[in-house]
């Protein structure tokens, strides 16, 4: 393990400014062209072919020792959320990287450099896949619909996009590294369901004639407070999560508005427990709706899957550290973080886990948020990774194959979880009114 550390040393200031430039240009997903095109030019000058994602941002390499074993995947992801409070955001966008994906990508070019190295490539079996990835962060909802209209994307997570493009066919196991305040791991987190809303009413002057409308406003408000009078009915067990905000309001104080549009998630630790509380905001919505005589539209579109960290992953990790980062203390978690991650997918299909590297301070997607410790989110994080790649596949891939072995996936391929995730998809109004007076409702 040493000479692989010293291997990473070596490639120091390019992992430093790796970080420094990725942090300096956030862009969000689909949208991190300049972020992209960065990382593609320093793997080709390590010498890398690349195989670049058709129309959209990211890429992957494939490195085959020649020897026999399974192919792993280390990933990073490319994209920022945004924030436009943060010092360091985009002055036009609003984006930040208040999530620590630029360390993810300052020390997976760590890792590939240091595995271009003289003899490394010689401790490892099988394939190992490198892999940088678009739009993790579920955001820009609306536009990801527009990318999806123009056929550019099927899904609006960057791994599911790369899962059905058949971008990680031949993978059987996947890790990455988020950034945080220490070296831990958990078992999981929560998956989601992505929603847009939209209300429709009717619009009439507000102070000459508000009899005449139906204000889209008051009943997208009655929607919210409706879900946050069922929250109690959330078992604590299923880590519900719902959090709408409005991104449409009104378009002037002196009509009543007849269209309002929110967004929200629906998360939770099972995809019963998603489907079940989405019911449940569905008719909160829907209720609120017919209390104003207006109609609403929603969208319902597949998130992410709940990642469940495999336990024989989990074990690698601590055991990787012991190895390769003993200066730091590690921590098994026993919790179910309540964020979600497109990593979940994967964990559906295949053995994956998803920990954390020590660096970061500040809340996270917050504007404080940043890395104060390069060595230890980047540098020390990739020495870290390439001991969990080396448990994986030295000598004859043993482990790797126990862990293969001892694996029950949630899904037995890609295109039973990609149908079931198509199936998430629901949309269209949710009220007919009748002459009669009376109303239907489509959950």
């Amino acid at each position: 393990m040493q000479d692989i550390s010293c291997a990473v040393e070596k490639f120091k200031k390019l992992i430093y400014e790796t970080e420094k430039y990725i942090f300096n240009n956030p862009e969000t997903g689909y949208k991190e062209k300049k972020t992209s095109k960065y990382l593609e030019d320093v793997f080709e000058s390590l010498g890398y072919e690349l195989h670049r994602a058709d129309g959209i941002t990211g890429f992957y390499t494939v490195i085959d020792t020649g020897r026999k074993g399974p192919e792993v995947m280390i990933l990073a992801e490319l994209d920022s959320i945004i924030c436009p409070s943060h010092p360091n955001a985009d002055p036009v966008t609003g984006a930040a990287h208040s999530c620590g994906h630029n360390a993810q990508c300052a020390a997976l070019v760590g890792i590939a450099a240091a595995l271009k190295e003289p003899n490394i490539i010689n401790k490892f079996c099988g394939k190992i896949r490198l892999c940088a990835v678009p739009a993790e962060e579920l955001l820009e909802i609306e536009y990801r619909r527009e990318l999806r209209a123009q056929g550019v994307i099927k899904y609006f997570g960057g791994k599911s996009e790369f899962l059905y493009r058949g971008y990680f066919d031949g993978v059987d196991i996947a890790f990455m590294v988020h950034t945080s305040t220490s070296y831990a791991v958990n078992q999981g987190s929560v998956g989601c369901i992505a929603k847009n809303i939209t209300y429709k009413g009717v619009a009439s002057h507000a102070g000459g004639s508000p009899w005449n409308g139906k204000n889209a406003l008051y009943a997208a408000t009655c929607g919210i407070n409706a879900i946050n009078a069922i929250r109690e009915t959330f078992k604590d067990s299923d880590i519900i999560r719902v959090h709408p905000i409005i991104t449409q309001g009104g378009s002037m104080v002196n009509a009543i508005p007849e269209t309002v549009m929110l967004e929200s998630y629906v998360r939770g630790k099972s995809y019963g427990a998603i489907n079940d509380a989405n019911k449940k905001v569905d008719r909160a919505l829907c209720g609120a709706a017919l209390s104003l005589g207006t109609n609403v539209e929603i969208v319902d579109i597949p998130g992410y899957s709940p990642l469940v960290n495999d336990r024989n992953m989990v074990e690698l990790c601590r055991d990787a550290a012991a190895r390769a980062i003993p200066q730091y203390k590690f921590t098994v978690c026993e919790d179910f973080g309540s964020g979600s991650t497109d990593m979940g997918d994967l964990s559906a299909i295949m053995p994956v886990v998803h920990p954390y590297a020590a660096g970061a301070e500040g809340n996270s997607h917050g504007n404080n948020y940043r890395i104060v410790d390069v060595d230890a989110a980047c540098v020390d994080n990739a020495k870290w990774q390439l001991a969990m790649l080396l448990l994986l596949l030295e000598g004859k891939a043993e482990r790797a194959y126990n862990i293969l072995d001892e694996f029950k996936p949630l899904f037995p391929s890609k295109e039973e979880f990609l149908a079931y995730t198509d199936s998430l998809n629901n949309e269209g109004d949710r009220i007919s009114y009748g002459d009669d007076g009376c109303a239907s409702v489509r959950l």
